[in-house]
Parts: C-alpha cells; structure tokens; sequence
C-alpha cells in the first residue's frame, strides 16, 4: 500500500478527518482552559509571596505555596492527570468526557510555572513602582493589582504565551486516561485500519503546524511589545 493510500484511508476515507478536527478542538479547549486556570493560581501564588508578612497567617500561606510549587514541578504531570481524574475528581470524570478535568489539572499545573514566570516579571519592575502608588495613599492591595502587577503581567506576556505553547504538547498525554484529545484519535483510526504508522504522522504534523503557527503570533506580539517600550522611551 503506498503511501498517498494510507493517508486517504486515515484521514479522508469515511471522513475520518473530523475525528482529527474533534480531537484538535478538545486539546486547544484544554490548553486554553489550563493556562487562564494556570494564570489565576500563578498570580495568587506570586500575591502570596511577595505580600509582606507581618502576620503569622501570611507566613503560613507562604509555605504552603512553596511546597504546592515543589511538588507541582516536582513530579510527572501525566501522575497528576491520573491522581486527579482517577481519585480527587472521579466524580467529574464523565463530564465532556474528561475534559474539565484534564483543564484542571493541567491548570494546577502550569499554576506553578506560571507563579515562577510571573515572579520575574516582578523583579523586572522597579521597586519605586510600588513606593509611588504607596505614596498617593494606596494600600498595598490595590497598589499591587493595579500597578505593579499590570506591569509584571506585560513583561511576562510573551514567556506566558510560550507556556500556553507548552501546554498545548503537554496535553498529549490525556489520552491516557481515556480523554478524546488529538493523541488519542490514533487508536480510535488504528482500530479502524490496522495502520499505525499514518495515524501518528497526521496528529504530528498537526500539532507542529498548530505551534508553528503560535509561535509566529508570539513573535508578532514581542515585535509590537518591543516597539511600543521604543516609542514609550521616546516619549
């Protein structure tokens, strides 16, 4: 069998190709799903870090941040996907097939990357940032939220969108545990045709076309950051 006749009867025969398309849409719903998820937990996280710690409960949470961020980034996240869909979500499990729970997971996930990215971006603002909004009679709540971490959040923008790329490769490992993603489709079109080798081609070349093209988006908006600061300078 040649080639062309492996790829119309994997991808074209009997419209398999939406069953590609479905698996595609799943995964990108995930990935987006995980990184705003990802990005709520990495603000709380970097809150809880650089809040001062006048008070023992603050101190408190501080550790406990510290160890979520240890064992996060301390252990497989394919053993996180199946501790959460196996035990600490089991009940959910059926919901979309799986596929809140795979966002939340991989949402947990990131959140820890997401605190470490959104750390340096902290650093990267300068201390008297803060002083300033201190000064016009901010608390150090509001000072935080709506002028240091606006700035933060900007300068990590284009390390936050290349976790959001990451995510989408991590994902591949939710079929795993059953969850209809793009990786999965091939043991849907294998049982179907007995081939294994197309299967694995097709979903490959779709998710390098699908990062490809994230990353000539990223490169779009670090060239626009990258004039607007030029312009800003300027001025």
């Amino acid at each position: 069998m040649t080639i062309w006749n492996q790829f119309y009867e994997c991808f074209i025969e009997k419209q398999r190709y939406l069953m590609y398309l479905e698996g595609l849409f799943h995964t990108l719903i995930i990935a987006l799903g995980a990184a705003l998820i990802g990005l709520a937990v990495g603000i709380l996280i970097t809150a809880i870090r650089v809040v001062p710690k006048k008070h023992f409960f603050f101190r408190l949470l501080e550790k406990i941040a510290d160890l979520y961020v240890t064992v996060i980034r301390g252990t497989p996240v394919v053993l996180q996907l199946m501790i959460c869909y196996f035990v600490l979500f089991a009940s959910i499990k059926s919901v979309w097939q799986g596929i809140p729970v795979a966002a939340i997971t991989f949402g947990l996930n990131s959140g820890a990357y997401m605190a470490e990215i959104l750390r340096s971006g902290i650093r990267s603002v300068s201390a008297g940032q803060m002083e300033a909004a201190r000064s016009l009679g901010l608390p150090w709540t509001p000072g935080f939220l709506k002028v240091v971490l606006p700035q933060a959040i900007k300068t990590s923008i284009p390390t936050i969108f290349n976790e959001f790329i990451t995510l989408i490769k991590e994902t591949s490992v939710a079929g795993y545990v059953g969850i209809p993603d793009l990786s999965k489709v091939q043991s849907y079109v294998t049982t179907q045709t007995m081939e294994m080798f197309m299967p694995l081609l097709i979903i490959a070349a779709i998710y390098l076309a699908v990062v490809l093209g994230l990353q000539a988006i990223q490169k779009k908006i670090e060239k626009a950051m990258s004039k607007s600061d030029r312009e800003g300078a300027r001025v």
